[in-house]
């Protein structure tokens, strides 16, 4: 049953069978964007959240790892990290950035992404965590296998992005990154969005067989 529609972003696409290493991604803004998009998690759709009101855009493929939750495991694993003891988690899926040296003409767009590393973001109080990854097979930046391995300007690109894109909202303030971390650690990351995402919304497929279940669309 579960073929026979489009599955929603989030909770309907696995968080990918070599996981943490290598997880899907979902797409949902490249860097051409002038529009901020994101998913509408009631729904599944991408929506417009805001145009960019910066010159600076996103500079690699930005999205989120489905299957995913920024909650108690996050945050816990922030304060450890920071030493501090009033980060929370932010309530949305684990966000991913993923390089790669080709252009994209959309987002909505789901990818495998090699994981290498990650800024600890901490954004009005909150753990928001940015995975970076690489394109799987990207002829560029897919043979690297950690962000210390990643030519530094790359990432300082990716790094300064996120510290200046609320500038004109007043926010960028409460926006920080404590650390840029390497594979391992993101590793880490990855685990406990998914252990994060298991508490609060069970197993997908089991959830599915047992709606099914209920309206009587299957045998018992």
């Amino acid at each position: 049953m579960s073929k026979r529609f489009t599955s929603h972003p989030w909770h309907g696409i696995e968080i990918g069978e070599k996981q943490p290493a290598v997880v899907n991604a979902f797409i949902e803004i490249i860097p051409s964007d002038s529009i901020k998009y994101e998913i509408d998690k009631a729904s599944g759709y991408i929506m417009v959240d805001r145009p960019q009101k910066l010159s600076n855009h996103m500079p690699c493929l930005y999205g989120f790892v489905p299957q995913t939750y920024c909650d108690k495991e996050i945050a816990a694993f922030s304060n450890e990290k920071t030493g501090r003891t009033d980060i929370v988690g932010d309530g949305d899926p684990l966000d991913i950035c993923v390089l790669s040296e080709r252009s994209f003409n959309h987002g909505n767009i789901l990818c495998e992404a090699k994981v290498i590393g990650g800024f600890r973001m901490i954004d009005g109080g909150e753990a928001d965590d940015k995975i970076i990854a690489v394109l799987k097979g990207d002829q560029a930046y897919g043979n690297i296998e950690d962000i210390a391995d990643m030519p530094k300007m790359v990432i300082d690109r990716v790094r300064h992005f996120f510290l200046t894109y609320k500038d004109l909202d007043g926010a960028a303030k409460n926006v920080e990154i404590t650390h840029v971390y390497g594979k391992e650690e993101a590793f880490e990351v990855v685990r406990r969005a998914h252990a994060d995402y298991t508490a609060k919304y069970g197993n997908a497929t089991d959830n599915l067989a047992a709606a099914l279940e209920a309206l009587g669309l299957v045998n018992n």
